[in-house]
């Protein structure tokens, strides 16, 4: 039974893995074994490559499209002529003015002549008319059947309104024009040349047929490119052509899919096992936690799909990515040492959508221990915003060494990686949202949250001061001593510091009942050991419950659940012994509910808090009492085993003894009396 948590635990990691790498895969770029990575412009990285067939030569893209641009330019649109709206028109115009009895034949006769001639030069809609006015069409020609007229200007094509003025501008006399208006010819006019866009865009793709043949051939066993040699735009369309040609004649193109397929499956697959093996040694705690695990897995594979759309959004998009974030989240929640694990195995996996592998693994390298060592302990914004600026000069030298050692020459420096690199900077000022994001999703604790709940202006640590000053006081102490303790270990100070602060804010409920807070009178005189004992003992509980009620992390509680382990309240239960000399005196209700410390942070406070309160009652201050005081004290935590589920060493155990011992000698040390003013 109690295997079964373990075996549902490490099922839900191999899933979490599976997922991470199926979506990774899956989104990774289509390449094959016969594709290379390069980028135009820049030197080619591998060995002579020949042609091994002939390879048509295009023009480049460039060139492509100067040349389109000029058919475009010199393209003349194809209009054909509707004749069924002449007669039309002519019809209904005959009827309106017949029915005018005011109006007579040679009249009629000459309106009727206009309205034709109008339609023989051409009438177009007013879109047409306004690029003829503009200057933007000045040609057309015309369909007839399967042939075209040669072309011929627009000067004489005219929109509906501006065929009705020149009609009445031809027959100015008053009579002609109450005849036209009369028999509303406005509303009758309509386009009778209308452009045929199927025909236009068939020749225009014939146009556009023409300037894209081939220029020339390359034939077979004919060289291509170098190692060193820059990707010219001619070249980068003589690969482009040579690798389409080769897959289309790849006989085996599905078998070769497939091992393609299965390689980046083992490539993902390999790596992740590296960082399960890492957190399996050297991480456990980590490994042990799914969320931990969950998240870990989940900034790699975010942080591979996001290089995988920008890389292919656009030419080294790939370094818009901020990968430095990645050890910057990690180094808040976790460490450095996973940090740096964590962003070596997101570079390696993005490395496959990169054109220059090397240069870009170098680059993130350089740039994530650059964040990695200037953001140590993250307490404040501002110190993300120096770690921005020192990640864009880590890229931009890493960038120009590179290119130097593999070149020779700044040639090949372009201005877009260094400005992709300067936003990429700016993204990580930006971490502080993401790490207040993570905390919530996963209910991490970071540094900076950690910061925060050490401010004394806290709404419980200010009820602590109110309601218990001494209990304050010794807590203020304590978190001193274990955070001395903490930085000689390399435990975390700051969540010692934190957890020490909080450790006895259960004691707000029965100020009275603790020596530190009393002030002559002490109420466990009227009672009985037991009685007192389960006041004593349960200030852990209701600080559990006051820590819920307040929100404060899963880790600042561990503290004060673990701060008195699964020790006895020793006064009370050697009274009771004392009491009853010749009966069992059953230790359970004079015990702790625990658990004993887990992590060497809790273990460092159940040290500090002991020797802290035992140090006041002191009568001689002298270097040899301290000391005596502080090993006994830690050694029988030890013996009673209070330790033994924490991974303290034996060395730790006794630098911490000995930054007790001088941190107290300091404290208390001799002072010189001052004479009496005469």
């Amino acid at each position: 039974m109690k295997n079964s948590p373990l075996k549902s635990a490490a099922a839900l990691r191999l899933i979490i893995f599976a997922i991470g790498t199926l979506l990774i895969v899956y989104f990774m770029p289509r390449t094959s074994q016969s594709t290379y990575i390069y980028e135009q412009d820049r030197p080619w990285n591998y060995s002579l490559l020949t042609a091994p067939f002939d390879i048509p030569v295009y023009k480049d893209s460039l060139s492509v499209r100067h040349a389109r641009d000029s058919v475009d330019r010199a393209f003349v649109p194809v209009f054909k002529r509707n004749a069924g709206v002449d007669s039309r028109v002519a019809e209904d115009l005959s009827a309106a003015l017949a029915e005018l009895g005011d109006v007579g034949a040679d009249r009629r006769k000459r309106i009727m002549s206009k309205v034709r001639e109008v339609f023989a030069s051409g009438v177009v809609d007013e879109s047409v008319y306004n690029d003829i006015v503009t200057g933007r069409l000045v040609n057309v020609r015309f369909a007839t059947g399967d042939n075209l007229s040669a072309p011929a200007s627009t000067s004489r094509l005219r929109s509906p309104m501006r065929a009705y003025e020149w009609i009445k501008e031809q027959l100015p006399d008053a009579e002609s024009h109450r005849a036209i208006e009369s028999s509303r010819l406005a509303s009758m006019l309509e386009p009778n040349m209308i452009e045929d866009r199927e025909t236009s865009e068939r020749i225009l793709r014939q146009e556009y047929q023409k300037v894209s043949v081939p220029v020339g051939v390359l034939q077979q066993g004919e060289r291509i490119i170098d190692r060193g040699d820059i990707v010219s735009p001619r070249l980068y369309t003589v690969l482009r052509t040579f690798e389409q040609m080769q897959a289309e004649r790849g006989a085996d193109a599905a078998g070769s899919r497939a091992w393609t397929w299965l390689a980046k499956f083992l490539y993902v697959i390999l790596l992740f096992s590296c960082m399960a093996g890492f957190l399996h040694f050297f991480r456990p705690r980590i490994e042990s936690d799914v969320k931990a695990v969950c998240f870990l897995v989940g900034i790699v594979t975010i942080f591979a799909l996001l290089a995988d759309a920008l890389g292919g959004a656009f030419t080294s998009g790939l370094y818009i990515v901020p990968f430095t974030m990645v050890p910057i989240m990690v180094l808040v929640f976790f460490d450095g040492r996973t940090a740096m694990f964590t962003l070596l195995v997101t570079v390696l996996v993005c490395a496959f959508s990169a054109s220059y592998p090397l240069e870009f693994i170098f680059m993130q390298f350089v740039a994530g221990v650059t964040a990695i060592n200037s953001l140590k302990e993250l307490s404040r914004r501002s110190q993300l915003l120096r770690s921005a600026v020192l990640v864009f000069v880590a890229y931009s030298l890493a960038y120009v060494a590179i290119n130097l050692m593999t070149t020779g020459s700044f040639n090949s420096l372009t201005g877009r990686i260094f400005g992709f690199c300067a936003i990429n900077a700016v993204f990580v000022s930006f971490a502080y949202v993401l790490i207040f994001v993570v905390e919530r999703l996963f209910g991490f604790t970071s540094l900076v949250a950690l910061v925060e709940l050490s401010d004394i202006n806290n709404p419980v640590l200010r009820e602590l001061s109110k309601e218990c000053p001494g209990t304050f006081q010794h807590s203020m102490a304590v978190s001193n001593l274990a955070s001395e303790a903490a930085m000689k270990l390399g435990a975390n100070v700051q969540l010692v510091r934190a957890g020490a602060l909080y450790h006895d804010i259960g004691k707000i409920s029965n100020p009275a009942f603790f020596t530190e807070n009393q002030h002559g009178v002490n109420p466990h005189d009227a009672l009985d050991p037991e009685q007192s004992a389960r006041i004593i003992v349960g200030h852990v509980t209701d600080g559990l419950k006051r820590a819920d009620k307040a929100r404060l992390p899963q880790v600042i509680s561990n503290f004060i659940a673990e701060h008195h382990g699964r020790g006895t309240a020793r006064f009370f239960y050697l009274t009771a012994c004392r009491q009853h000399p010749d009966e069992y005196v059953d230790p359970a209700p004079y015990t702790y509910p625990g658990p004993n410390p887990r992590s060497v942070e809790t273990s460092i406070l159940m040290m500090a808090d002991a020797v802290e309160a035992a140090s006041r009652s002191l009568k001689d201050y002298s270097a040899e009492s301290i000391d005596a005081l502080v090993d006994k004290i830690i050694d029988t935590q030890v013996a009673e085993g209070l330790h033994n589920e924490s991974p303290l060493a034996f060395r730790d155990v006794k630098l911490i003894k000995e930054t007790f011992a001088s941190r107290l000698r300091t404290i208390y040390h001799s002072r010189i009396a001052y004479p009496d003013t005469k």
